[in-house]
């Protein structure tokens, strides 16, 4: 099989990379040049900016062009490729496409991009845009497989982790540019701040959170914000610091669905 195309590389199309590649599928992974994924420790889109990053042993490394990313990628070695139009698809050629931009709305994957097309969460119809749709939303129904209709609509209202929703996640309050003054997997206290907005006229104001717990995720440094903008993720629960480096359960459970479909696919039995 030609490697799978995954677009976006936040932290649940990690998951799915991540076991995909286990499985013995190259996997080459389209993003942006400025991917805003927070949970950083566990999002292959970081090695946008670092060159190469590491996530629960696998190395996912960048190339510069769709002739690298075919003659690199390998199980257990995905390689990320700046393409977010997509243009490498001609080179590429994909028999399988995952769209992992988690972004509750289709930025442009069509089926006729693969054989099989995959999308996870919301903003796809199974059956028109996409092949399948695999259901996001915490409960009973996630990783639900889509053959016709859509995914839960977004809430805008994060899944309740430790008794709390909404007050896990910081937004930014203005425009401008983040500067982090805390570190993924520090404790931070209710009310002081994790980083600070700095405006275009040199004002910094500070981002504050409304629960104390362990910073699971923040933008790098000198991330562009608009105003509203998800900036970073508390979790109230005290041992969530020795899972800031590890697949969430969320990601690993959207993962296996995944993989159910492209399996079913390889062996011809897909319906």
């Amino acid at each position: 099989m030609r490697p799978i195309v995954v677009r976006g590389g936040g932290d649940l199309a990690t998951g799915t990379i991540h076991r995909l590649s286990r499985s013995g599928y190259p996997v080459v992974i389209l993003e942006t040049d400025r991917p805003s994924a927070i949970r950083r420790l566990v999002a292959f889109s970081q090695a946008v900016y670092d060159g190469e990053t590491e996530v629960e042993g696998m190395v996912c490394r960048r190339v510069e062009s769709a002739e690298a990313a075919l003659a690199l990628a390998a199980p257990l070695a995905p390689v990320l490729l700046v393409d977010p139009a997509c243009s490498s698809l001609d080179t590429l050629r994909p028999e399988v496409l995952v769209d992992g931009i988690l972004a509750k709305r289709n930025l442009g994957t069509t089926r006729d991009m693969a054989e099989l097309t995959i999308a996870l969460g919301p903003g796809f119809e199974a059956g028109r845009d996409v092949d399948y749709v695999v259901e996001t939303k915490r409960g009973h129904y996630l990783g639900r497989i889509l053959n016709k209709g859509f995914a839960i609509p977004n809430t805008g209202v994060p899944g309740m982790i430790g008794g709390c929703g909404k007050e896990r996640v910081i937004h930014s309050d203005r425009a401008g540019v983040f500067w982090a003054e805390a570190s993924i997997g520090d404790w931070v206290e209710a009310g002081t701040p994790v980083g600070y907005v700095e405006t275009s006229d040199g004002q910094r104001y500070p981002q504050r959170t409304v629960i104390s717990g362990v910073l699971r995720g923040i933008l790098p440094d000198g991330y562009r914000v608009t105003e509203h903008f998800k900036s970073a993720d508390v979790d109230p629960r005290e041992e969530s610091g020795a899972h800031c480096t590890l697949i969430s359960d969320k990601a690993r459970c959207i993962a296996g669905s995944v993989l159910e479909l492209v399996s079913a696919f390889e062996k011809g039995v897909l319906k």
